[in-house]
């Protein structure tokens, strides 16, 4: 999951969140948001929203969202909880550039949401995972948010040099402005 809280530096990536603690020694779980959840320990010191260092890491394990990690300087579970919730960034000139049709997630925060007729319904806000796929979930001018899944299918165009995704509106579960007891 990435949100607008966390897109204000567009040279940083995140590629983790601390889930919880692991265990009485202060290991963490981390949810990943890597292609491969081991990814996140091959790309050097994992930083906070503004850049700073905050861990180095050593896989342990796995769980079914992410790795399990030996944090440099955590040495209890107490320490560990207090991280919970950190999210974890790396700088963007570490990573792989996206295959064609990958993006991450920061680039698509921001990006204004149009129709295929071009109409504009709103703007991403943040990219959200389930479990069952990714999702864009966009604001409308209203404030309210609208989540389509982030397939082909419903997101056929994705312009991030224009700032834009198009949106079929088929896709939408339900009309903007169209929400029942709302005018």
């Amino acid at each position: 999951m990435t949100d607008a809280r966390t897109a204000l530096r567009r040279d940083l990536v995140c590629v983790a969140e601390v889930a919880t603690a692991h265990g009485v020694h202060g290991a963490l779980k981390l949810r990943c948001f890597t292609e491969a959840p081991e990814n996140v320990a091959h790309y050097g010191p994992l930083l906070d929203e503004r850049g700073r260092e905050v861990m180095r890491i050593r896989i342990l394990g796995y769980w079914r969202s992410g790795v399990i990690v030996e944090a440099e300087g955590v040495r209890d579970r107490t320490q560990a909880e207090f991280l919970r919730g950190l999210r974890l960034y790396v700088p963007r000139a570490r990573l792989p550039e996206p295959a064609e049709e990958e993006y991450y997630h920061v680039d698509l925060i921001g990006l204004e949401v149009r129709d295929e007729s071009g109409a504009v319904l709103g703007r991403v806000v943040a990219v959200q995972d389930y479990g069952a796929g990714e999702l864009l979930e966009f604001a409308l001018p209203s404030g309210r948010t609208l989540l389509v899944p982030f397939t082909r299918a419903a997101v056929p165009e994705v312009a991030l040099a224009a700032g834009h995704v198009v949106v079929r509106r088929e896709a939408l579960a339900e009309e903007p402005g169209t929400r029942e007891g709302v005018a």
